[in-house]
């Protein structure tokens, strides 16, 4: 078959299974595996066997990219501690279960290789945490699954590298730590680097299509000198993403914000789609390549078992002991935190306060509403048993496990067994777990009905917008713009136009001044938006509202600002 149509063939896959799955209560990552197999047995279909390269340095760059540039920092701030132990702590202590396992009951393969086993089947995938978001759980069990997905990646491979390296050499428990830390510290800061450097590019350009361009090539600059320092290079993918969503709405235009966020949307989509499709279509030549080899189907079963067992069962436990945790910091936040916040509050009630200047004042009050709002959050949003168990029973594999069982090396001890498990396992968890997530959702009654305090927050965010306009319409009003006064209408127009793509028929026809109000219109009118877009950054600062809603306004006042555009 011409790969010009297999190409277009799997698109149209993609995008029926997106439009369908939603109809039938079917999950669409699950609908494009099946699709995968089926279209596997279509004659003329080429065998499909991609380089593992190709998924790890081609498809996930994008894919991590894409999630981290929209994940609030905010909420991750919030949840580092629960992303770090389920994306670290777990990650690592499946991967020695599993090889402890692997080493007694299987022959031939000793700890090294059921390490390398465990590496590859422990993270959680990016792609399969889509269908966590649309069972309607709470804001925060999406946030802990996605930015653990994120990370878990990288440590899994990590260790992966380490695990294959020790079945050569002789390998301390020193050395792997080490290494470990190094690949985490060191993408860290190449993702820091080239977020700040690719923002601070971004910001001086004024083209739309070439902004969204740059950002394309973003997460490939950020991935390839990782990488070849020896350090993660997913690692530091996520975090220029993270860097670059903290930054962005400060400095980029909304065009270019707005733009680039559409593109990445079509891109994830698509890489998301074909990632699921194409471990549907590998799965005839793996088969092939176990039978080929005399595989026992029998020991495959067992170990595929085991190491979802383990999985599950490793979670489970951390889970607990990661409720337990944030219980007792909750608990010790009112002894500690609150009493530490209020001598602050009582210290900026005084007089000695007025000592200080002005910034670290007003650094200070920020610190305080943060901190305010984030015990506010912890209380609200606590994740009790019942999330717990979603907590669990989401931790789905894909595709990541998959292309880190092809990195196998040639010649690796019983590797196409060690592969078809992977891709087992990955498969399993899918149809088993992804299959009948919704139904724990709601069998849990873990659904987050947030209606009515979106409704409370919008409401607040659209006070304090229309707070921030009428606050710089009165500072024009009495001094002017550019040390020009302005007519009345124009200054009226400006506060009272929450819709800015209505009519300018109010500047009036036929009037030579029609064009000047237009423009001071437009001025004012940015400068306002200005203002508005400032506010909401603070008010993200300060931790007081969803992360989902600040957006919502921001899009709102990007949408004003490009309106603008239109006038000029």
């Amino acid at each position: 078959m011409d790969l010009t149509i297999l190409g277009v063939l799997a698109l149209t896959v993609i995008v029926a299974a997106s439009v369908l799955a939603p109809k039938v209560g079917v999950a669409a990552p699950l609908v494009l595996v099946g699709a995968g197999v089926l279209l596997a047995l279509v004659p003329g279909v080429p065998r499909i066997e991609p380089e593992p390269e190709l998924i790890l340095a081609g498809v996930l760059p994008p894919l991590l990219y894409a999630a981290s540039v929209n994940m609030p920092a905010m909420d991750f701030r919030r949840d580092l501690r629960s992303i770090g132990w389920l994306s670290i702590v777990v990650v690592v202590s499946s991967a020695l279960a599993i090889g402890w396992v692997v080493e007694t009951f299987v022959p031939g393969l000793g700890f090294a290789e059921g390490v390398a086993l465990g590496a590859i089947v422990s993270p959680t995938d990016a792609v399969a945490t889509s269908i966590v978001k649309r069972t309607g759980v709470a804001p925060r069990l999406v946030t802990v699954l996605e930015g653990e997905s994120m990370i878990n990646d990288a440590s899994a491979l990590v260790l992966l590298r380490s695990a294959v390296a020790a079945t050569g050499v002789s390998v301390s428990v020193l050395d792997v730590s080490v290494d470990f830390v190094v690949a985490i510290a060191v993408a860290a800061v190449v993702g820091l680097v080239v977020g700040a450097a690719s923002v601070a590019v971004r910001a001086r350009l004024h083209d739309a299509t070439v902004n969204t361009a740059i950002s394309f090539a973003v997460p490939f600059i950020a991935y390839a000198p990782a990488e070849h320092l020896g350090a993660s290079g997913l690692v530091a993918v996520v975090t220029t993403g993270l860097v670059t969503g903290y930054w962005g709405p400060s400095v980029l235009r909304a065009q270019d914000r707005l733009a680039e966020a559409v593109n990445w949307r079509t891109v994830a989509f698509l890489l998301e789609g074909g990632v699921f499709l194409l471990m549907g279509l590998e799965l005839g030549p793996l088969l092939d390549d176990f039978r080929s080899e005399d595989g026992d189907f029998g020991r495959l079963a067992v170990l595929s078992a085991l190491c979802l067992g383990i999985l599950l069962a490793v979670r489970g436990l951390y889970v607990v002991a990661l409720l337990w945790s944030l219980l007792k910091a909750r608990q010790g936040a009112g002894r500690t935190v609150e009493p530490r916040l209020n001598r602050v509050r009582d210290y900026l009630a005084s007089d000695e306060s007025s000592a200080l200047p002005a910034h670290r004042l007003r650094r200070i009050h920020q610190m305080v509403t943060r901190r305010e709002a984030d015990l506010r959050f912890y209380e609200e949003e606590r994740l009790d048993r019942r999330a717990g168990a979603v907590l669990v029973w989401a931790g789905m594999r894909g595709s990541v496990t998959l292309a880190a069982a092809q990195t196998l090396p040639t010649g690796f001890e019983q590797r196409e067994l060690l592969i078809l498990v992977a891709f087992t396992v990955a498969v399993s968890s899918l149809v088993l777990q992804g299959g009948t997530l919704a139904w724990v959702v709601r069998r849990l009654e873990v659904e987050s009905d947030r209606r009515e305090i979106d409704r409370q927050q919008l409401a607040a965010l659209s006070q304090m917008l229309a707070d921030v306009a009428a606050s710089r319409c009165a500072e024009v009003a009495d001094d002017g713009l550019d040390g020009r006064a302005l007519e009345p209408v124009v200054l009226d127009q400006v506060q009272d136009d929450s819709h800015p793509e209505r009519t300018t028929r109010w500047a009036g026809e036929g009037d030579d001044g029609v064009a000047q109000r237009l423009r001071d219109y437009v001025e004012l009118r940015r400068a306002v938006l200005a203002d508005q877009r400032d506010a909401l950054i603070d008010a993200r600062s300060s931790g007081r509202f969803d992360s989902e809603n600040l957006n919502r306004m921001l899009r709102r006042v990007d949408a004003g600002d490009m309106a603008m555009d239109r006038l000029d």
